[in-house]
């Protein structure tokens, strides 16, 4: 499939799957994706892959598809089984945003580890970036905020809020090391 093509695809798939019946978490999704596209300077031939797995990262929260009620686990094994899906977008939905950590608070490491091996790191820090500087509206944040915002929703102590406390370390330097290549690249992601 080329570039192109996996976009366009990636966009029509994540719009059928959240745009009706979570039409914030579509807003989210485009928002993720615009974020995708402004890394493209330090992604070379990755951009368009990163920009499919950005907009199709949370297509595992649409209720046709949400069985183990972890949506990256969900979202990995529907775009994986169900619409045989590029492999490497596979893998980047079922990893993204520090998934291993709330996999573990939700006793679903395993599975996600077995099922779907790790992209490679500079491609999922971007990811990370992507979907942790934007808020549940699709506007530009920062991962401070972003943290702050998703504790502030979910709870401190409910399983999404002890993961986000626990990942937050781990997403800050992410976004660091995109930020840094970024600028090396002599290029900036706009805030």
């Amino acid at each position: 499939m080329a570039s192109t093509a996996l976009t366009q695809w990636a966009y029509g798939l994540a719009e059928r799957m959240l745009s009706e019946p979570l039409p914030r978490r579509w807003a989210h999704s485009l928002g993720v994706a615009r974020r995708a596209q402004s890394l493209s300077p330090v992604l070379g031939g990755d951009a368009d892959l990163l920009e499919a797995a950005a907009v199709l990262h949370d297509v595992g929260y649409s209720p046709s598809i949400a069985t183990t009620g972890f949506h990256p686990l969900d979202g990995a094994r529907f775009l994986r089984d169900q619409e045989g899906a590029d492999e490497r977008v596979t893998r980047l939905v079922a990893h993204h945003s520090c998934a291993l950590l709330e996999a573990e608070e939700r006793g679903l490491r395993q599975e996600l580890e077995t099922e779907f091996e790790l992209e490679r790191p500079e491609l999922v820090d971007a990811l990370i970036l992507s979907d942790m500087t934007t808020t549940p509206d699709g506007c530009p944040t920062t991962s401070t905020a972003r943290v702050t915002e998703i504790v502030q929703r979910y709870g401190p102590d409910t399983v999404v809020g002890r993961f986000i406390q626990r990942a937050a370390p781990e997403i800050h330097a992410a976004v660091a090391r995109v930020d840094r290549r970024m600028a090396a690249a002599g290029s900036s992601h706009p805030m």
